[in-house]
């Protein structure tokens, strides 16, 4: 083949599906590189202080000046279809939007250019005995032409118990310039997600909440907010983990999962939005680990979805409790049960009880350790955040629940779960 056949051959290609460059030397040589874009996967927290995990990690505040907690925030978009999925799609004519979109060198700019304008600086005095402490600084979202703005509890609200002169008020600082005084209307300190309020006369810029469910390992993502208050931060990375359990970083209370990210952040993006390659947010950004690099977690945003539902029906997040601690059974962890102990049930998946607090709702309907549920609610279960979400904030009504037992005989119970308060 000839050069200039090779070069069209190749431009060809690259129109299609990445980008080409060419040059020619002094020495008439002609240098070729090609780029083949693959299609980009939809990518891309809680007050935090200085904690050791396991005796070996320790996790820093993004926000030391808030008597040492730290918040973040972060998101990722949808993962691409297989071909597979893209090929049914265009048999249809619903082409998912993931594979019409490529990679390109516009791709974070557009995307922070659309969150960016919502993107606010937040800033609440702190004192103690009478005496100022300095300020808590972070980041939040507007998220409603309303003037709501999504952030992190630690952020806005004292967690130590010690006394603030801010009184529930906010400094708000937005990119356009123009400043606001917010008010607290929600937290729950739980999950370090809180929402303050801002009047204006004028127009408000927002930014769309998007979907953090099916978010995978690679996802590019990008976190914004005002780390030192610099505002109009923008810094890039992937989703390391979309599932990081609040157990594996030593955090008690309620179980929670968290996206891992390798975004730059430090104090100051407490607060602030974890943004997919769409221009929506999906995460919220809360903590990082001290001393390593590339380990910050966020909020996803399918829970603080969840969490905002629960602050307009009740006014704060209600919990249902159990009182059974369980694990979610594959394949693999049932197979070698099973070689453990021939009796264990016949099951394919479902949660397996491995312990029942006494005195609490699961232990006076009947629960056992060893337990395996299949069905709760009426529908098959093979995970705890299932089961969460079948009970939502269903305090005080009866659940059904199928269990299996040794020699696979099978039990229906019935649990009313209790309101939980968290350990913090």
């Amino acid at each position: 083949m000839g050069k200039f056949s090779l070069v069209r051959s190749l431009t060809v290609a690259a129109a299609s599906s990445g980008v080409l460059c060419f040059a020619t030397s002094s020495k008439s040589e002609t240098l070729l590189s090609v780029s083949l874009v693959s299609p980009t996967l939809d990518s891309l927290t809680w007050p935090w202080r200085t904690i050791r995990v396991n005796n070996f990690h320790k996790f820093t505040p993004l926000n030391p000046s808030q008597h040492g907690f730290l918040p973040l925030l972060f998101s990722s978009p949808n993962a691409f279809p297989g071909a597979d999925i893209s090929k049914s799609a265009a048999n249809t004519g619903d082409c998912p939007r993931q594979s019409c979109n490529c990679f390109s060198i516009d791709t974070i700019p557009n995307a922070a250019a659309k969150v960016g304008p919502a993107v606010v600086n937040l800033s609440v005095p702190q004192s103690f005995s009478g005496m100022s402490t300095g300020k808590s600084v972070g980041s939040g979202t507007i998220i409603d032409e309303d003037g709501t703005i999504l952030t992190c509890a630690h952020v806005v609200v004292d967690f130590q118990g010690l006394r603030s002169s801010s009184k529930g008020k906010v400094e708000v600082k937005l990119q356009d310039g123009r400043t606001f005084e917010g008010t607290v209307v929600n937290a729950d300190l739980h999950s370090d997600i809180a929402l303050v309020k801002i009047e204006s006369k004028t127009r408000l810029p927002t930014a769309k909440l998007g979907s953090s469910r099916k978010l995978r390992p690679g996802d590019l993502v990008i976190a914004m907010g005002c780390p030192l208050t610099l505002q109009n931060t923008v810094t890039a990375g992937i989703v390391s983990c979309v599932d990081r359990k609040s157990s594996d970083l030593g955090l008690g209370g309620f179980r929670r999962e968290y996206l891992q990210t390798d975004c730059a952040v430090n104090e100051g993006n407490s607060g602030g939005p974890l943004v997919n390659v769409y221009g929506e947010i999906v995460g919220v950004n809360i903590m990082k680990v001290l001393g390593a690099d590339g380990l910050n977690f966020a909020v996803p945003v399918d829970s603080v979805s969840t969490i905002i539902e629960h602050f307009k029906r009740n006014g704060r997040v209600v919990r249902p409790w159990l009182g059974l601690k369980m694990i979610d059974l594959n394949d693999m962890i049932t197979a070698q049960l099973k070689d453990k102990d021939p009796a264990f049930p016949n099951v394919n998946k479902g949660l397996l009880v491995s312990m029942v607090v006494p005195g609490s709702p699961a232990d006076l309907a009947g629960f056992h350790s060893g337990d395996v549920v299949i069905e709760f609610g009426g529908q098959p279960v093979g995970s705890i955040k299932e089961v969460t979400e079948i009970m939502g904030d269903k305090v005080g009504k009866p659940f059904t629940a199928v269990v299996k037992r040794a020699n696979d005989t099978t039990w229906t119970l019935v649990v009313i779960p209790e309101e939980a308060v968290p350990d913090m």
